[in-house]
């Protein structure tokens, strides 16, 4: 397996929805292989296949302290999120030197298809919960800055802007 270059901001692949995974195949597997070892490399915890120019509904999320322990997940859907919210300082490889505090439910279950090729329901919860929920944005096309105010997002844009050039 091999890490991938992050497609950087604002290239239009970030800003486009991914297609749905019909079936998972061996070359899925190796995809969500290099999409791993990619995660690893930054570190993260958690990376969506468009975020290296893979435009597949495809994600994979570590947020354990060991590491070793990445769910790979095709096409996640949040069935349910609660209520309560949960704030933390989120980032992008494909924007670099900017992070934001982004409210997301602490808790969602997941719908998604697993290695196996089976659809799996998950809950998960607090980091976790925060890395799917940012995975499954960048899936339909979402930067987690969209989610500030415009202000703020603005602000966050001229900064890296700024660090880029």
């Amino acid at each position: 397996m091999t890490a991938r270059p992050c497609l950087p901001w604002p290239d239009k692949r970030l800003r486009t929805a991914a297609a749905p995974v019909e079936v998972i195949t061996d070359e899925i597997r190796a995809i969500w292989g290099d999409m791993i070892d990619t995660m690893e490399a930054m570190p993260g915890v958690g990376l969506a296949a468009p975020q290296i120019g893979v435009m597949l509904r495809l994600a994979v999320v570590d947020a354990s302290e060991t590491r070793g322990q990445a769910v790979r997940m095709a096409n996640p859907v949040v069935l349910h999120a609660s209520v309560q919210l949960r704030p933390h300082e989120e980032a992008s490889p494909n924007l670099p030197g900017v992070s934001a505090k982004v409210e997301r439910p602490r808790a969602v279950t997941v719908r998604f298809l697993n290695d196996q090729g089976a659809v799996e329901d998950r809950d998960f919860v607090g980091l976790w919960a925060t890395s799917v929920q940012h995975q499954i944005d960048h899936l339909a096309g979402r930067m987690y800055f969209d989610r500030l105010s415009k202000v703020k997002r603005d602000m966050l844009l001229r900064k890296a802007r700024k660090l880029a050039g």
